[in-house]
């Protein structure tokens, strides 16, 4: 059984806000997930125990990863210039 992956309410805003060829891309970094949420090319974020981040040319996707409840958990996706910014 693999994880579920859930986006943030704001995660899944600026994910439909990408053009759609970005959103295609971003996709198929995510779908990898859902069997092995700590896949290659992902790397641990510092100052969190869960978070991790993939990089999908100058785009960003960062997420949770929750083992208890099998769920990634996404909760930024944007151009690598604005994921990384405080809210």
């Amino acid at each position: 059984m693999g994880y579920t992956i859930k986006f943030s309410a704001h995660a899944a805003r600026s994910f439909r806000k990408l053009p759609r060829q970005i959103q295609v891309r971003l996709y198929a970094a995510i779908e990898p997930l859902r069997d092995n949420p700590k896949t290659q090319g992902s790397e641990k974020l510092r100052g969190s125990d869960n978070a991790y981040r993939i990089r999908v040319g100058d785009y960003r996707l960062l997420y949770e990863i929750m083992d208890d409840e099998l769920v990634v958990y996404v909760i930024e996706t944007g151009h690598r210039r604005e994921v990384y910014r405080p809210k």
